[in-house]
């Protein structure tokens, strides 16, 4: 490993946030660098890229970009050692966020950030391991980006063009989806499976539903097969899968009354409004609408996008459903994904919406009350509500600095190609 990754300075990317917003944003971010390699370094229970080392490996390595006199790098290494440590140590499953996919898309992100890039070990053999995976067929494990067949590609898609093994797991990944593809007059889509779904979800749908969220559902199989096609892998199969889940998703829109363009889901029951979120919602589903349509240079898909993007960043914050401040369904998240939107067209309505959902993160911060001040609220199956501390990349503290660290610097922030709202893959 390298003892200093390169400066991560000289993109087009622009810091949003100044003045004194500026400065509350960076404490914040110091606030929670501290905590994690303070208190939480040997508290981390979890190797993975969503919730544990791999994650924390990330943010600091981008702090380490932004402040390399902080010596931040130091304890990226460290909890890149340990999630690594962890692989050969345990069995895990595949997912990209809970194992070690994850872990190796972590390796693999940070190299020449923060690891020799010549250096290959441990993701040959994830690579090899994948690929004998997503060769079984039929398919009947999870296709989403969490869990699935998506968070695979995204893992590939970073390792290519090195391997030749990742672009033969792209290419199953695109015969997977295409063998689980439905189609119908309305297009392309994938059924969420009664067995895959909890028991309460399985109480609702007993036959499925069709899932409409970033994280779990149709638009995270069109960002991919976006990126796919701008990878030149099995192009004709991904493009038509593409052309076909975008008329599908489109189709799905809901009329001008509903405080949302999207529900979450649909299935036997009627919904409406879905709450504002990368992981569900309005703002997830532009931006991966938007990374296809750059991946493939469509107008009209891109001109959708920022329209269902432009309801979004205009929606009542009141409405949005946001109780806390991660990535995944939080203040920060939506922040960040104006924030892309911003970055990819200088529209001034989502600079402003990332301001305020970045300053609604801020103000979310309770002086010593969980990790630097933040907690996540975790609702029961039950009904019941309580809040936990989570130091994780995905729904906890550590996204919540990355996210306000790309506010207010010029360093690109990659790391978000895991989210699937970079249209740079």
């Amino acid at each position: 490993m390298q003892s200093k990754p390169p400066n991560g300075g000289g993109s087009s990317w622009r810091p949003i946030l100044d003045g004194a917003l500026r400065e509350r944003a960076f404490e914040v971010v110091h606030a929670i660098a501290d905590s994690l390699r303070g208190s939480y370094l040997d508290r981390v229970q979890y190797a993975s890229l969503g919730g544990g080392h791999a994650g924390l490996a990330i943010l600091y390595a981008y702090l380490d970009l932004a402040q390399p006199e902080e010596d931040y790098d130091e304890t990226a290494v460290q909890f890149l050692q340990r999630a690594i440590n962890a692989l050969s140590a345990s069995a895990m499953w595949p997912s990209l966020y809970g194992g070690f996919t994850g872990i190796a898309w972590a390796v693999e992100h940070l190299k020449g950030r923060l690891i020799d890039p010549e250096d290959e070990g441990t993701n040959e053999e994830i690579d090899e391991a994948l690929k004998e995976y997503v060769s079984h067929s039929p398919w009947n494990d999870d296709y989403d980006l969490i869990n699935g067949l998506v968070g695979f590609g995204v893992y590939a898609l970073e390792r290519k063009p090195a391997s030749a093994s990742a672009i033969a797991c792209l290419e199953r990944i695109v015969e997977r989806l295409n063998e689980t593809a439905e189609r119908n007059a309305d297009g392309v889509t994938w059924l969420t499976r009664p067995y895959l779904l909890s028991e309460w979800e399985r109480k609702q749908c007993p036959d499925g539903y069709y899932n409409l969220g970033l994280a779990h559902g149709v638009p995270g199989v069109v960002a991919l097969l976006g990126g796919v096609c701008a990878a030149g892998v099995a192009v004709e199969q991904a493009r038509s899968l593409l052309d076909g889940a975008v008329v599908w998703l489109l189709r799905q829109r809901q009329g001008d009354g509903a405080l949302s363009s999207f529900s979450h889901r649909t299935a036997e029951i009627e919904e409406d409004d879905c709450r504002l979120a990368w992981c569900y919602g309005d703002a997830g589903v532009a931006a991966a609408l938007l990374v296809a349509a750059r991946c493939v240079n469509e107008e009209e898909w891109e001109r959708e996008a920022l329209a269902i993007a432009t309801r979004a960043a205009a929606r009542e914050p009141e409405s949005a459903g946001v109780k806390d401040a991660g990535l995944c369904h939080g203040a920060a998240g939506l922040g960040h994904i104006f924030n892309r939107l911003f970055q990819a067209t200088g529209e001034e309505v989502f600079r402003e919406a990332a301001r305020y959902w970045f300053e609604r993160t801020i103000e979310m911060k309770l002086t010593g009350q969980g990790i630097a001040g933040f907690s996540v609220f975790m609702p029961g199956e039950d009904g019941t509500e309580r809040w936990v501390d989570e130091p994780g990349l995905l729904m906890g503290a550590a996204g919540i600095a990355l996210a306000l660290l790309a506010a207010v610097t010029d360093i690109e922030p990659q790391w978000d190609r895991m989210l699937l709202v970079s249209p740079s893959f």
